[in-house]
């Protein structure tokens, strides 16, 4: 695969896995996540890269790290899949992972084909990000994190933009649409 893969996590135990799965995958290249400058680095070698975060007691604590990304001035690394893997995967974790924005909260242990095939929703899709005051990350209305909401809602008011982006192993983040709304 023409992309990168940043393994957050330890360098042993549950971090070591990922960065295996990692590799049966088929990433072109294979790091432990040291920051968002390292981030930009390989941005600039490897247009696509994945944030693939080991299991963790307390999912808050990749608030820093997620929001470095999604909040990144950068439109390189904003809109980067940000995956977290978890060991069970109960239903308050899913709702963390979706109110921190990530893309995708896939269970262990996944083999390498079936790991593929998750990774690989990721790449070649329109998909759409909202940002409002609180939040930035995929559109996850009527997917379990809060109160079910009809389409025509814009994400309960106010102002928000709603973004379409497509991920490209070889152009990286392409952004299709940029849109600032206001619902009064």
């Amino acid at each position: 695969m023409k992309a990168a893969a940043f393994v957050v996590g330890p360098r042993d135990g549950a971090g070591a896995v990922l960065a295996d799965l990692a590799h049966a995958v088929g990433f072109e290249s294979v790091h432990r996540y040291q920051g968002l400058a390292r981030a930009e680095t390989q941005v600039a070698k490897t247009p696509l890269l994945f944030f693939l975060c080991a299991p963790t007691g307390d999912v808050a604590s990749l608030r820093p790290m997620v929001d470095a990304v999604r909040y990144s001035p950068s439109l390189k690394l904003r809109f980067l899949p940000l995956i977290y893997f978890a060991r069970e995967p109960s239903l308050e974790t899913v709702k963390q992972c979706i109110a921190l924005g990530f893309d995708d909260v896939i269970a262990l242990p996944i083999g390498g084909d079936d790991a593929s095939e998750r990774i690989g929703r990721q790449i070649g899709r329109i998909m759409t990000y909202y940002e409002t005051a609180t939040y930035f990350g995929p559109d996850r209305r009527n997917r379990g994190a809060g109160p079910v909401r009809s389409g025509s809602s814009d994400h309960g008011g106010g102002q928000f933009r709603r973004i379409e982006i497509m991920r490209n192993p070889e152009t990286g983040i392409d952004v299709i649409s940029d849109d600032l709304q206001v619902v009064v």
